[in-house]
């Protein structure tokens, strides 16, 4: 295991041992990192993963820790957040925006700059990076239509930029997942807009984003992926479903897509809850739910 003297000796590059993960996800649950790091530059990511290499450490990352559930027993070797490469760089009607940079921060820019096309993630609370990795959409909207490519890092620390055809979108999936790249940038590509315009089209889809979503409670976000010809939450509330509680998680009485954390739940409480809606769902209606959410770590 990488020592923390090695570690320190890498410009750019916060380091935390044995640090519980649940004060990062936003489910609020899941067991410590053996190491967890925040490098602050692509020289300092780029340096960690070739030692990781070197000594056989495996490598997770987690983006900014929203549509996700880490389990209790946590993550052993390197677990990283990107949440420190946070820069965007406007020119003409280009967005590039670093993995860690928040898709509220960048639609933001967007708006500021006259720029239109990317008011459908306003209200998404996920990343740049996580956010083209599962090709997060909303409102009819999805990152593969505005996306125009990508900068990549491989475990071995080999850079590549992936042009949009590469990157293989398809429903909540990428190329980013299958070869187990990690996001440094993606570079979108928008349209001049009115800026009071697209600040009404965001505060409008906020609204109804907050007034349908149980925003006041941890969650991962929307737990199952859309069935063709269905919507998951209409399918639970339709099983009867909501208020359905696992230890301290249930399934959101406000919308029926979402579980939330609402008494010190764990990572195991959602995962019985998953597998549960998942059976009564199928015993109802013939269909089974596919998880969006990823499940990561030990139990």
């Amino acid at each position: 295991m990488l020592k923390q003297i090695e570690l320190e000796k890498i410009p750019d590059l916060l380091v935390k041992f044995d640090e519980p993960l649940s004060k990062y996800t936003y489910t609020k649950v899941g067991g410590p990192a053996d190491i967890l790091a925040f490098p602050s530059s692509i020289e300092a990511l780029t340096t960690l993963l070739r030692l990781a290499k070197q000594m056989s450490i495996p490598i997770t990352v987690l983006g900014n820790a929203s549509n996700l559930i880490v389990r209790d027993g946590g993550i052993r070797g390197i677990v990283i957040l990107l949440e420190n490469l946070k820069r965007v760089n406007v020119a003409g009607f280009t967005i590039e925006a670093q993995a860690g940079s928040t898709l509220k921060e960048v639609t933001q820019i967007a708006q500021q700059n006259a720029l239109s096309g990317f008011e459908f993630v306003c209200g998404i609370p996920g990343s740049i990076g996580g956010a083209v990795f599962m090709n997060a959409g909303a409102y009819g909207g999805e990152i593969s239509q505005v996306l125009v490519s990508c900068k990549v890092i491989d475990t071995d620390g080999n850079l590549s930029v992936l042009t949009a055809d590469e990157m293989k979108f398809g429903y909540r999936h990428s190329i980013i997942r299958d070869k187990n790249l990690i996001v440094l940038s993606a570079k979108f590509e928008l349209q001049a807009g009115d800026p009071t315009q697209i600040q009404n089209e965001m505060n409008r889809l906020n609204f109804l984003r907050e007034s349908k979503q149980p925003l006041e409670y941890p969650s991962c976000g929307s737990v199952f992926k859309r069935p063709e010809g269905h919507f998951a939450g209409q399918l639970i509330q339709e099983a009867k479903l909501q208020g359905m509680r696992i230890g301290g998680v249930e399934v959101s009485t406000k919308h029926a897509g979402f579980m939330v954390n609402v008494n010190s739940g764990t990572a195991t409480d959602y995962e019985q809850l998953i597998t549960y809606v998942i059976e009564k769902v199928h015993a109802h209606s013939g269909i089974i739910l596919e998880p969006e959410v990823r499940i990561i770590g030990e139990k």
